[in-house]
């Protein structure tokens, strides 16, 4: 736990110092990861028909009580971490599960739909800005928000159209996506566990100091983040 300034009055000024308490979190990064991928592996198992029939509804209620409550969990504390880019796109990720999963649980195997397909459009049109954000800092994070941009056009395609090849290379990307996930969750979980890169995360920038600064680098921004600053 580390504090800024001191939160008593200099009587002599009449100046008024703040105290900002942070706390320490462990990373939300490998919980968010590591069951985003589980969910992928679902996606993958109903595009390539490796799930079918009444298992697409189960496949939809585990994407809705398994992987949703985990990347919830991994939202707030990230939130809590400071990390707004990543509590931003595990948030959205977080509750997409909810909609495929309920989609998958209350329609008939195989139905399509344009509210989901157009929901999915918009999906992959919001994943471009945190994609952005991320590349000149975590490429590695981009590559896979990338990935998940493609994926997600090629889901709405299939629910648009109906055609079964885009629902294929839907099955494919997911499976891609997948093991981009699982790869980030197990370096970023050796990261934090052994305090330093064991698998290459590409940590670049403000991400890389976020690392290997010392604590003043740390928290020179703290008074301006939100939480602290008077407005968001």
């Amino acid at each position: 736990m580390a504090a800024m300034n001191t939160s008593e009055p200099a009587r002599e000024s009449g100046a008024v110092n703040t105290r900002v308490v942070l706390r320490p979190y462990g990373s939300a990064l490998p919980l968010g990861l590591l069951s985003f991928a589980v969910g992928m592996v679902l996606v993958a198992g109903i595009g390539l028909q490796w799930i079918s029939g009444s298992d697409v509804a189960t496949a939809g209620l585990v994407m809705v009580v398994f992987v949703f409550p985990l990347q919830g969990i991994a939202t707030v504390f990230a939130f809590l971490s400071r990390d707004v880019g990543v509590a931003t796109v595990l948030g959205l990720f977080s509750t997409s599960w909810i909609a495929t999963g309920l989609t998958h649980v209350l329609s008939p195997p195989g139905s399509t739909s344009t509210a989901i397909g157009l929901f999915l459009l918009a999906f992959a049109l919001v994943l471009v800005a945190p994609a952005v954000a991320a590349a000149p800092l975590r490429p590695l994070l981009a590559v896979m928000l990338g990935v998940s941009i493609i994926r997600a056009v090629l889901a709405a395609l299939y629910q648009l159209t109906g055609a079964p090849w885009w629902s294929h290379a839907e099955g494919i990307t997911a499976l891609i996506l997948a093991g981009i996930a699982v790869y980030n969750g197990a370096a970023f979980l050796l990261e934090d566990a052994r305090q330093h890169p064991v698998l290459p995360t590409t940590r670049l920038g403000s991400a890389y100091r976020a690392l290997h600064g010392n604590m003043t680098e740390q928290i020179a921004r703290t008074p301006n983040e939100a939480g602290v600053r008077q407005q968001l």
